[in-house]
Order: structure tokens, then C-alpha cells, then sequence
């Protein structure tokens, strides 16, 4: 385990990044295409290295799932902020007051860089949520700091060495270090702070944010739901659903983490994801397309999940299409496993399950399936399958969640000019598209008056008289 950074340390790296952005103001934008090019090109000549140090921490990742997942969209988002941060730099022009405006009044916003961003990025996908933020931190013009997760030992300090070969202390570094490190990093007195992580911890980091006033931007997590509708295509919505569960072991903040089926379809599409899973997962202990859970702790986390369930009446089906005995694996590799019957008193009904574990609800009307999400938690992603747009229409005016993926899940994530984000307890803010790079800018109001004297000819200014009636009779109506 590497040693923690103290706080002193990172107050020395903040504020000497600090005083660079200072000196440097106004930094022309090619300055931050270069910045954005680096980071492409660490991530074109070391991505490979980095999937075999994050297979390595998982005990086992798929590695060209690491390249799709985790350095694939990190690239995507690095060339879609340099093709974009030119016109979502531009001043924007606003409307000034009749009569202001006919004397020459003008106003607009210019949005500029806040200065220095904290990144805290998650185990689960380590290079990906640690270079997409970053891509539109220096796409808006800051500097950053970045602290990855201990989780991924070998992953954080490989990109402490990359980035440090690829870019001054003063535009962006890397911290190491285990839970105290984190606490003390979110206590800094960042321009703003990006958090990725769990709920549970996201709120400790808000607090630690209040006492500098720190803007912050939380991408947390949740139960995302995925319905059924009756007129969904029950085997491809089922592959769709087992690609998306099975993927990184579930690991997913967007991850299927329940399914809500019509009552009468529920074997159908038990059997369809069972199917679907054996497909794609013919083997699951030496199958290199398959990923293990993190660590031992989540892995008992996890068996604690299903065994709570079935001693309160769920029924647990394990997908093991080859009947491996996984009991006898010194690894921390887990099947999927579907539970029917289960209810809210049930511990993996309560919280983010984050694992191949697939509750199955079943409902009579749609409106019963909406009642149940409207009833817990709004989901960072939820999930309709179905081709009746009534049906759809109902679910996305009736329920509220971060995103929305239609006839798949995960995938509204991908869309880079989407904003990406949750809402109440799955998160706070966004980025990915213009509301990233606003996200990470200060969107600063100026105002141009004329030469003319508008207080006296408006009369706003004392002694009233004539024209101040005039003004008043003109704008209280």
C-alpha cells in the first residue's frame, strides 16, 4: 500500500497550481489543446499498460473490456472537448433592459476558467472517471489535482507516474493515498470538486466541501430500475440486460440493479437472461471475458446480499452455465445471480447492490411498476424496454431519474453531448457535454453602459421627479 499524503503536501500542490493559473491568465485556448493532447496521448501510448495494471488490481479485468470501457470513452471525451471548447468558450450575448438596450447598453456572459478542480475518482472504472472529468476541467482552462482510489493500487500509481511524465506539477498531479488521504483531500479549498463514489460517502464529501464553500459535483449512484413493458421483445431485451449486468461484474454505478417484468412474463424473461448469460459466458472462472469482484470484502458484501434474500424467502437462481465450483476459487470471481420473490425488507432491495446479483419484481399495470420507483430513491439511470410509446411516455413523465436509456441500459453514458449526472440521493450536478465545460467555468456577467447618463435620464437617482414616474408607470405593468 502506498504512503498517505498528508494535507500540507496537497495545500503545497493546490496553491502552487494555483498561483500558475493565476500567472498565466488569459491562457489562449491552444495552451488547452495541448493540454487535452497530452492526456490523448498518454492514454494512446500507455492504454494497454494501464488494462494490465487494472487487471491486476481486480485479481482479474477483461482487458479489452478495459479498453472499451475505461480508456475507449476517455479518449472519446478528450477529442470531442477539443472539437467543441472553441464555440463553447465564446462570450454569449444576452438581452440588456428596454429602454437600456436602444441607448447602447450591452450584456453578455464570458465563461471562464474557475481555477484549480478536484477530481476524486472510483475503483471501479479508474482511468476513464479520472481522465473524462479531467478532459473538461482543461478543456474550460483549470488545473487539477487528482485522487484515485486505493482500491486500484497498482492503476493509481501507475497514472501518478504517467501524468507525471506528461505534465508539470503545476497543471495537474496526482495524489496517493488511502481514506485519510480522501478526507483531507476533499476538505481543500478547490475551485470546485468532482466526486464519484457511493451516496453513502458523497455526503461525508459535501460536508467536508461546505466548510471552504467548495461548488461541488457528485456522481453517486443507486437502485437504476429496468422495466419491462408488455410489448418489449423479451430475448433482446434480456441480452441487452445481461450485457449490462454482466459487464465489469456489475460494477457499474449505471448497472441494471433490478428488474420490474409484467407478472405473467416473469418466467420468460428469467429463462431469456439465463440464455442470454450462457451465450455470452459459456465459462465463468477462466474465462478472460469475464471480471472478477474487486476485492474479498465486496465479494462477502455480496454472498451477504443473496443469503439475507433467501432466508427471507427469496427464491436465488445462479447462473453457472458450466457448473463450476466456485467455492474452490481462491478468487473473487462470482456468477449472476437472479432472486424472484423478493421484497424491501430484504438488505439487497435497500441499497446499490453494485454486483451480479438481479432482483426480479413483478407488477400488474405499468402504473404499479412507476408507483414502486416514485416510492424509493431517484436512480442515477433508469431503463424502459417496450414498443408502445404511450407506455414509454408515462414512464419518463412519471418518474424522474439522472438519464434514460430506451430499449437498452448503461448506454445514454455514451453519448458524449449528454449530459451525464444523477439527482437528489444518485448525484448532484453533471458533465459530459456543454454542461461539463460549464460545469468546471465560472459563467462571469458583464454588463457595458453607454456613455450617456442612464441613472439620470431613467431617474434613479435622487432627487426623484418626473422621470422616475415615468419609469415606474412604464415598468410596473
Amino acid at each position: 500500500m502506498f504512503k498517505e499524503t498528508s494535507r500540507d503536501e496537497m495545500l503545497a500542490l493546490l496553491e502552487r497550481q494555483r498561483a500558475a493559473f493565476t500567472m498565466a491568465r488569459p491562457e489562449p485556448l491552444s495552451i488547452r489543446n495541448d493540454r487535452l493532447e497530452r492526456c490523448a496521448r498518454l492514454l494512446l501510448d500507455h492504454g494497454e499498460a494501464l488494462a494490465r495494471a487494472m487487471s491486476a488490481d481486480f485479481g482479474h479485468r477483461s482487458h479489452e473490456q478495459s479498453m472499451l470501457t475505461d480508456v475507449m470513452p476517455a479518449l472519446g471525451m478528450i477529442r470531442y472537448s477539443q472539437k467543441n471548447m472553441k464555440r463553447w468558450a465564446k462570450p454569449e450575448k444576452r438581452h440588456a433592459n428596454f429602454p437600456l438596450s436602444l441607448l447602447g447598453a450591452r450584456a453578455e456572459v464570458r465563461y471562464e476558467p474557475k481555477g484549480v478542480i478536484g477530481v476524486v475518482a472510483p475503483w471501479n472504472f479508474p482511468v476513464g472517471l479520472t481522465l473524462a472529468p479531467l478532459a473538461q476541467a482543461f478543456a474550460a482552462g483549470n488545473r487539477a489535482l487528482l485522487k484515485p482510489s486505493e482500491f486500484t493500487e497498482r492503476t493509481s500509481e501507475l497514472m501518478a507516474e504517467l501524468f507525471a511524465k506528461f505534465f508539470a506539477e503545476d497543471e495537474v498531479a496526482v495524489v496517493l493515498g488511502g481514506p485519510q488521504t480522501g478526507q483531507d483531500f476533499c476538505s481543500l479549498p478547490f475551485d470546485h470538486l468532482l466526486f464519484t463514489g457511493a451516496t453513502s460517502i458523497g455526503k461525508h464529501v459535501l460536508h467536508a466541501a461546505a466548510d471552504n464553500l467548495v461548488p461541488v459535483t457528485l456522481e453517486l449512484g443507486g437502485k437504476s430500475p429496468t422495466i419491462l413493458g408488455r410489448g418489449a421483445d423479451v430475448e433482446r431485451a434480456a441480452e441487452r440486460i445481461a450485457l449490462g449486468k454482466m459487464m465489469n461484474a456489475g460494477q457499474i454505478c449505471l448497472a441494471p440493479d433490478y428488474m420490474l417484468v409484467p407478472e405473467d412474463m416473469e418466467h420468460k424473461a428469467i429463462g431469456a437472461v439465463q440464455a442470454s448469460v450462457a451465450q455470452m459466458y459459456p465459462t465463468l472462472l477462466a474465462n478472460d471475458d469475464y471480471t472478477s469482484v474487486i476485492n474479498r470484502r465486496h465479494h462477502d458484501r455480496l454472498t451477504g446480499l443473496v443469503d439475507d434474500a433467501v432466508a427471507k424467502g427469496a427464491e436465488a437462481i445462479v447462473i453457472n452455465p458450466a457448473g463450476e465450483n466456485f467455492e474452490g476459487s481462491n478468487g473473487n470471481k462470482m456468477p449472476l445471480t437472479i432472486l424472484r420473490n423478493v421484497n424491501d425488507d430484504m438488505k439487497v432491495m435497500q441499497d446499490e447492490i453494485f454486483g451480479p446479483i438481479l432482483p426480479v419484481k413483478t407488477y400488474r399495470a405499468i402504473g404499479e411498476a412507476i408507483d414502486y420507483i416514485n416510492a424509493h430513491d431517484r436512480p442515477l439511470g433508469l431503463y424502459y424496454f417496450g414498443e408502445d410509446a404511450g407506455e414509454r411516455e408515462q414512464v419518463l413523465t412519471r418518474t424522474i431519474s439522472g438519464g434514460v436509456t430506451v430499449n437498452d441500459v448503461i448506454f445514454h453514458v455514451s453519448a458524449d453531448d449528454l449530459p451525464f449526472g444523477g439527482i437528489g440521493p444518485s448525484g448532484m450536478g453533471s458533465y459530459h457535454g456543454i454542461e461539463g465545460f460549464r460545469a468546471f467555468s465560472h459563467g462571469r456577467a458583464i454588463y457595458k453602459l453607454p456613455k450617456i447618463n442612464v441613472a439620470k435620464l431613467a431617474g434613479l437617482k435622487p432627487p426623484y421627479g418626473a422621470a422616475t414616474a415615468r419609469t415606474l408607470k412604464m415598468q410596473l405593468k
